[in-house]
């Protein structure tokens, strides 16, 4: 994951953002600032002035933390805001409340008809309707590294994806 270098406070609307997309940031704070309060584990500071090899340095002790966090679980806002490993994807309400469904038994098989009733709740769809989103789940998530493997005549499964 790279680091992104942020200047505080002078750039404290990027730094929303940056925090917002999941970002590691390593905050340059100005000389006189006070350095905002945060235990995120994407997030550290140095104080301006500062050496090249300090800032080299800082940036690598902070890639090496996010690297060994576990920041690959995956989780899904009441938004439809699904995050995994730095990236996000805004997901419609159908495709939110299956992938709530499939993240509630995460690395494990969601019967299809646990699926079915999550997603549309009282009316339970024919099996096509319910394989249709599925197929446009799986191309959604893909670019967060994650997959829904077809569990066959049991039902799905999420997981990261194996490279």
């Amino acid at each position: 994951m790279e680091v992104e270098l942020v200047k505080w406070p002078a750039e404290e609307s990027r730094l929303t953002e940056l925090r917002s997309a999941g970002s590691a940031r390593l905050l340059l704070v100005e000389e006189r600032a006070a350095p905002p309060v945060s235990t995120d584990v994407l997030e550290d500071w140095v104080r301006l002035p500062c050496g090249d090899d300090d800032l080299r340095h800082r940036m690598f002790v902070l890639a090496e933390r996010v690297r060994k966090a576990d920041l690959s679980r995956p989780t899904l806002d009441e938004n439809g805001v699904l995050r995994c490993n730095g990236a996000w994807v805004s997901l419609p309400p159908v495709e939110h409340r299956l992938v709530a469904a499939l993240l509630d038994r995460f690395d494990a098989v969601v019967c299809r008809d646990v699926l079915a009733r999550a997603g549309w709740n009282d009316v339970v769809p024919d099996r096509n309707v319910l394989d249709v989103h599925v197929v446009r789940l799986r191309r959604r998530i893909e670019p967060l590294g994650l997959v829904i493997r077809t569990i066959r005549s049991r039902g799905y499964l999420m997981e990261h994806q194996h490279t």
